[in-house]
């Protein structure tokens, strides 16, 4: 909803939707400081990470979760060596080191756009969310007629499940509209997910086979991007709220045409079914990508609100009242998409260090240092 002029720029996704601002910047990083032969690629000030290793060489890859052993990771990529277009949805084992020479195993069906993929429990199956039931090609990529940043949110994304072969097994949703960024719980009985089935792009949550869907949060704007919480108990999501009439109308107008502006978001955190709803972060600008700590105390996100210009993302770590902030990287142009393995042992992030100038976003590995 995944988060530009790349695929990346897209989301937010579609997530969202990976694809916020990364591609506007092409210097070459020169702040890196070698802590240890294995940490070249941290900078001096990253206290919180080690051991990091980069999985991915190239194109845009992002929105990378781990399985539920904690031995493999699902993540989107566009990365055109591989043949592609534009996003699809790969698994990888870990332990086969990284993606160099040892190329992920595509499980989207290769049609449409695809976004926000998640392992269910078992680790045999995943979901995420396509195009293809509206077209094989990639959707049209939205102009920018008004001079501002718009993700599109296409009408024709579903969310499917897939096994690790590639086989498409269930469709969980079938409502006209958008229905995408599904996460699963870790108690593994529930998905959340975004929908405009409502009339505005809302949270849902809904079984694990799709069943009882039901709506958690009601008010004007984009919510997305959710995930629970360790226990299963919370819920952190990424939000506009538009205030004014001027914003409102705004806002309205673009989601009828199929698109949202995500340069103003914030954090926001409720209980499982929507209740005990509250703003986390209120820092300007777009706070995105959340993550619950493994303690469940605090979250991880992405922001860009410490930049003058507006394209450098970090991410940071927030108490759930909103104190204590704290950066975690310190890449120069884009850090996002932080996911913890269920054990708290590691962090996944999409990030643009070390990719020698290009426009290339990569998937790193690290051991988490509380």
């Amino acid at each position: 909803m995944k988060k530009y002029t790349n695929i990346l720029i897209l989301l937010l996704i579609t997530s969202f939707s990976f694809f916020l601002f990364s591609s506007t910047h092409k210097t070459r990083q020169t702040a890196l400081t070698i802590n240890a032969p294995n940490d070249s690629l941290l900078y001096k000030e990253e206290k919180h990470l080690k051991n990091i290793r980069q999985l991915t060489f190239g194109g845009d890859n992002a929105e990378a979760y781990f399985s539920f052993d904690n031995q493999k990771i699902v993540f989107q990529s566009n990365f055109k060596i591989w043949g592609l277009e534009c996003d699809q949805i790969f698994y990888f084992d870990l332990a086969k080191g990284d993606m160099k020479n040892s190329k992920p195993k595509m499980i989207s069906t290769s049609k449409g756009r695809t976004t926000c993929s998640y392992f269910l429990p078992g680790d045999t199956t995943i979901i995420y969310a396509s195009t293809h039931k509206g077209g094989d090609a990639c959707p049209v990529v939205p102009a920018r007629n008004t001079g501002k940043y718009v993700w599109s949110i296409h009408d024709d994304y579903d969310i499917f499940v897939a096994d690790l072969k590639g086989n498409t097994k269930k469709q969980l949703t079938k409502h006209k509209g958008y229905d995408a960024e599904a996460t699963v719980s870790p108690k593994g009985d529930k998905i959340v997910f975004t929908s405009t089935r409502s009339g505005d792009l809302e949270l849902w949550v809904m079984n694990i086979n799709g069943s009882k869907p039901k709506q958690i949060t009601k008010s004007l704007g984009y919510d997305g991007g959710a995930f629970f919480s360790p226990d299963g108990s919370k819920i952190v999501f990424r939000a506009s709220r538009p205030k004014t009439s001027e914003e409102i109308k705004e806002y309205k107008d673009l989601l009828k045409q199929g698109l949202v502006q995500p340069t103003n978001m914030e954090i926001f955190v409720c209980n499982a079914d929507g209740s005990n709803l509250k703003q986390i972060t209120n820092l300007g600008k777009a706070n995105w990508a959340p993550f619950f700590t493994p303690d469940g105390k605090k979250i991880l996100f992405s922001s860009n609100h410490a930049s003058s210009r507006g394209f450098q993302f970090n991410i940071y770590m927030v108490n759930l009242d909103g104190t204590g902030l704290e950066q975690v990287t310190y890449d120069k142009v884009f850090d996002s998409f932080p996911m913890f393995s269920p054990d708290g042992k590691k962090l996944i992030f999409s990030s643009n260090r070390n990719n020698n100038g290009t426009r290339d976003t990569n998937l790193f590995i690290a051991d988490w240092v509380n």
